[in-house]
């Protein structure tokens, strides 16, 4: 191949000041998102005391009921226990608008008129935009002063399918695939970088790129709407169903405790 046998000698001023400014910028942008990203998340809101009664009442039931067969509260204890939390999953006392609503379905919030969906979706914006307008800046500016540019050559041998992804904006086809272009630089940093920035960050940051990829719009819209909200009045109506049953399975852990202690130390008894 004739194209082999080209060579390219690259000004050392390109690497001083292309090829290592590209790469600190970018890095120094994704530290900056970062940190701009725990600025702009909000606290979490503290749920109301109905809610979180609702939610523990649940859980409660299914702890009791998958310990049943090796509980260790003693037989009077847990029958009391499974019996009260039985009668208050069943008269809906346990619910968060409380028994006169046990019987009503609960309704899809209005995610016009509901303020927690709303800051979701502002929420979601802002994610956006600090995501995405860094990127297109520091393209235009790669464009803008360092077209044409070649960079850098890798120390190591590929196919020519690698071409038109390590050549942006070279439109050449006598060069070594080895050869960098600037904005082909700018997109494999942008992908490379993340392994520096859980280094730097931490695991969960939020500079890497695979969470520029999904802050897309569609993705924004679909995490914005609310989902069926949980019908918690069957779901006790199921769990009280299962505290009944799981009382014919239960087995208290310490059931002849100390003939079991004797025997197993040799006494005899």
């Amino acid at each position: 191949m004739a194209g082999s046998a080209v060579s390219l000698y690259l000004d050392p001023q390109i690497r001083d000041w292309v090829l290592f400014p590209i790469t600190l910028v970018m890095i120094l942008v994704g530290v900056l998102r970062h940190y701009v990203m725990r600025l702009l998340q909000s606290p979490p809101k503290k749920q109301p005391k109905e809610a979180i009664r609702e939610q523990r009442a649940l859980v409660q039931a299914q702890i009791l009921r998958a310990t049943a067969a090796n509980s260790p509260i003693p037989p009077t204890f847990y029958r009391s226990i499974s019996q009260g939390l039985s009668k208050g999953l069943g008269d809906g006392s346990y619910l968060k608008e409380g028994p006169s609503k046990k019987d009503e379905a609960p309704t899809p919030p209005n995610p016009l008129t509901d303020p927690n969906a709303m800051d979701g979706m502002m929420s979601g914006m802002k994610t956006q935009m600090v995501m995405m307008v860094p990127q297109m800046i520091i393209m235009g500016w790669i464009n803008f002063f360092f077209q044409g540019f070649v960079l850098i050559k890798l120390p190591f041998p590929l196919t020519l399918g690698f071409k038109s992804m390590l050549q942006r904006g070279i439109e050449t086809q006598d060069m070594d695939v080895r050869w960098v272009s600037s904005l082909s630089w700018y997109f494999l940093n942008f992908f490379g970088l993340n392994g520096l920035y859980r280094i730097i960050l931490g695991s969960d940051n939020a500079a890497d790129a695979t969470q520029t990829m999904m802050a897309s719009p569609f993705s924004a819209a679909t995490s914005s709407q609310p989902g069926q909200p949980q019908d918690f009045n069957k779901l006790f109506k199921a769990e009280q169903d299962n505290l009944e049953f799981s009382e014919g399975l239960y087995n208290w852990v310490a059931q002849d405790v100390e003939t079991r202690i004797l025997r197993k130390y040799g006494r005899k008894v």
